[in-house]
């Protein structure tokens, strides 16, 4: 099975040496998302809960890039450098996965890229169409 990047114009410019999303057979990893608005790179003004909005913005971007949405899901793993925001992001988390409920973890971590206050990576069923 070979691993190849997805096209994701959607996503924020990576700061790094990797893709925002990769297919892996019949699934799409996304890397970890941080609140950068992707038209000018700078992550969202406001603290946790707007960059939440931010980062679930660019996952459903990037989702739509590659033909899928949330209902694709499997898992998701939130970082959250204060675990004292987490009901703040779990009620906007939850307004956008609506009914659908992946498998899903959260952690508190002492750092994020950027300075970000919250981080999420995606695993996505998306069998390959022929």
């Amino acid at each position: 099975m070979s691993v190849e990047p997805v096209p994701t114009p959607s996503a924020p410019r990576p700061a790094g040496p990797y893709s925002p999303a990769v297919r892996a057979g019949d699934w799409i990893v996304l890397a970890g998302q941080v609140g950068l608005d992707p038209a000018t790179g700078a992550l969202a003004p406001g603290g946790a809960e707007a960059e939440t909005s931010q980062v679930l913005a660019n996952i459903e971007g990037i989702l739509g890039d590659c033909g899928t949405s949330w209902t694709d899901v499997a898992r998701v793993a939130i970082f959250l450098t204060d675990l004292g925001n987490f009901s703040a992001v779990n009620a906007l988390y939850q307004a956008a996965v609506g009914d659908h409920r992946p498998a899903r973890t959260t952690v508190g971590a002492a750092a994020l890229p950027g300075g970000a206050a919250v981080e999420i990576e995606c695993l996505v069923y998306a069998p390959a169409r022929t």
